[in-house]
């Protein structure tokens, strides 16, 4: 194989949970090879260097191609096919981040009253 479609690509090496949303993050311009941005259908080719926003949250990865697939595999062999190099600030950042909001998540007030919830619904924009 000689290249891949890079949602598909990161799809299969489990760096989005869906195809859908790998699409998404290329499209929204946010999947880059240093200046080159990446489109849902561009051609992936071994030894690429990508850029790429984590699935949630604040941050931006940089992962190595090493192998073309273009089908979901066990992870063992996904982790074969692409090296994380993201630096090691990021890294940090992320957990500090991903610590407090499950810190905000969890607390100590459990299940959310029916007006904490409606709070918070109201606050994520589903009731105007």
């Amino acid at each position: 194989m000689d290249s891949v479609r890079v949602d598909k690509w990161m799809w299969a090496v489990r760096l989005f949970k869906t195809r859908g949303l790998a699409a998404k993050a290329c499209e929204s311009g946010r999947v880059r090879a240093g200046e080159r941005v990446f489109k849902a259908s561009t051609e992936l080719r071994g030894g690429e260097l990508l850029e790429l926003p984590f699935p949630d949250g604040p941050g931006t990865r940089i992962v190595r191609v090493l192998g073309l697939i273009d089908k979901r595999v066990g992870a063992p062999e996904a982790r074969a096919a692409c090296e994380e190099v993201t630096p090691e600030e990021v890294v940090e950042q992320r957990k500090l981040w991903s610590e407090a909001r499950s810190q905000r998540l969890v607390g100590d007030q459990g299940r959310p009253t029916k007006k904490n919830r409606r709070a918070l619904e109201e606050r994520r924009g589903f009731f105007e």
